[in-house]
């Protein structure tokens, strides 16, 4: 896979790529969506935009170790060794603030989605303004969040996995974990430019 972000100006950023990356790219952002869940007024109806505005988030975090990466706890662990008072506070910060952390990133991953969709399944370039690579950069680190928990990563072995054999199982994810990484990166370079 060599489709990686080159600068637009502007603090934009374009990405060509081909069938295969655009799928798996595309693939990987709907099981994230799924991953998420829905949102307020995803379901039945339209939802009530001021009910929307008061409403309360869980006060505990999730029990998908993923979910705990994307959601994690503003003052350490609640269930750790900490006193009662961080952990009380870890849970009210929760409640007020992870709805809307879990709506920006599905927006996110839903900016990604609709940006491959005009690809129209095919390969082709997406072009992004500097809000959108804002967005993109969001998605990205959200995947390679998920992904490196799925696969166990820790910062001393990232390394351990240039070298897995390919029979290895987890080789497909270690391959996009590390493609997602290369993206992240020139899209920071990109928007550096």
């Amino acid at each position: 896979m060599a489709g990686l972000f080159e600068s637009a100006g502007g603090g934009g950023a374009v990405l060509a790529l081909d069938e295969l990356e655009a799928s798996i790219l595309r693939s990987l952002e709907v099981q994230m969506l799924e991953l998420i869940g829905p949102g307020p007024g995803d379901g039945e109806g339209s939802g009530d935009p001021l009910a929307a505005l008061f409403a309360e988030g869980p006060s505990k975090a999730p029990d998908d170790p993923a979910l705990a990466r994307l959601f994690p706890d503003a003052y350490g662990d609640p269930d750790g060794p900490g006193d009662a008072e961080s952990r009380e506070a870890a849970g009210e910060f929760r409640r007020y603030t992870e709805l809307d952390l879990r709506a920006r990133k599905r927006e996110d991953a839903l900016h990604v989605v609709r940006a491959l969709d005009g690809l129209g399944g095919e390969g082709g370039q997406v072009d992004l303004d500097a809000a959108a690579c804002l967005r993109w950069l969001g998605a990205l680190n959200d995947l390679r969040l998920t992904l490196g928990v799925r696969l166990e990563v820790t910062e001393d072995d990232e390394q351990g996995l240039y070298g897995l054999p390919d029979a290895d199982d987890r080789k497909p994810l270690v391959m996009a974990y590390l493609w997602l990484g290369a993206l992240q990166e020139s899209l920071l370079e990109a928007i550096a430019d």
